[in-house]
């Protein structure tokens, strides 16, 4: 069954193919027969309730500094389509939203994965906090006196944006950080919403586990070791990528997740496990697909794909 599929990405000659799980998605969609177009989200117009984007065709290839060629740009109505990746990366801020918006109009008769409505509405440091037995103690504000109180309770704590992505701007504060003040003000100035603040886990030096999950399903998983110099474990920043298994612990959390995702049509989501804790649930442009490929774990793309066209037979 062959799918008209359009991806809403970043600029496509930025991405790096090896890890990138997107373009692990467009390797599997093209392999499978589908046709293929790109664009980026500042293409999208609405017209009098109808949604449009300027699309060009793309093919794709595991060649590094040639992954890609693109066609001649055209006008589509977006309800043509069989199916949109939703894939542009965070910040997850007011342009990210209105295209939410713009692409709601469309889903579901075209099938945006995923479910635009659901990944405004989850963002990925906030609905991780319906799930508060889950996760380590944390606290979400821009109150000194908040911050104060919850850092003499716990000693160590780590400061993140609400909204950032990839480990930027993460620091960890210990108890008697002079640097604490200079930080607060620092955060304060930068960033206009609130701010998550978490007890320090000293576990995160074994490892940061992504776990990904297809349709609410344990689907694969790598843990990500950060430098020895830095508390991030993200690839992206120096962390390395290593085969893990998942813990008794892991797989509840997993099953807790799982019904809620399916309801919110969050086909492709990734988790993030320290320790024994659930730190965020990735909705908008999960990673991880590659590394878990890399390290010998499944074929995640081919899984999500399976998924996207047994729903678009549905």
């Amino acid at each position: 069954m062959a799918l008209n599929v359009a991806v809403q990405m970043d600029p496509i000659e930025r991405i790096n193919i090896r890890g990138d799980s997107t373009f692990a998605l467009l390797l599997e969609a093209q392999a499978r027969g589908h046709t293929l177009s790109y664009y980026t989200p500042e293409r999208l117009a609405q017209v009098q309730g109808r949604v449009f984007a300027s699309v060009q065709p793309l093919s794709v290839r595991d060649t590094l500094g040639d992954h890609f060629t693109l066609g001649e740009p055209r006008r589509i109505e977006l309800a043509e389509l069989d199916v949109i990746l939703l894939r542009q990366d965070p910040p997850f801020d007011l342009a990210y939203i209105t295209t939410t918006h713009l692409l709601e109009r469309v889903h579901p008769n075209t099938l945006v994965v995923n479910d635009p409505a659901h990944v405004r509405n989850a963002p990925e440091k906030i609905f991780v906090n319906e799930f508060p037995d889950l996760m380590p103690p944390t606290l979400i504000t821009r109150d000194l006196a908040e911050i104060r109180a919850f850092r003499a309770e716990h000693g160590d704590i780590v400061m993140k944006p609400l909204y950032g992505h990839g480990g930027g701007a993460v620091f960890r504060v210990t108890r008697d950080d002079l640097n604490f003040g200079s930080l607060y003000d620092m955060f304060a100035v930068t960033f206009r919403e609130q701010w998550v603040v978490q007890a320090w886990l000293p576990a995160v030096k074994e490892g940061d586990k992504r776990i990904i999950l297809v349709d609410g399903e344990f689907a694969g998983a790598v843990n990500r070791v950060p430098a020895p110099d830095d508390l991030r474990s993200n690839m992206v920043r120096g962390g390395s990528p290593k085969p893990t298994d998942l813990t008794p612990r892991e797989r509840h959390i997993c099953e807790r997740l799982g019904p809620h995702l399916r309801a919110r049509g969050l086909l492709l989501v990734g988790i993030d496990v320290i320790g024994d804790y659930l730190t965020e649930i990735n909705v908008t442009s999960p990673t991880g697909i590659r590394a878990v490929r890399n390290v010998g774990g499944p074929d995640i793309a081919r899984l999500v794909w399976d998924k996207i066209e047994r729903k678009r037979k549905g």
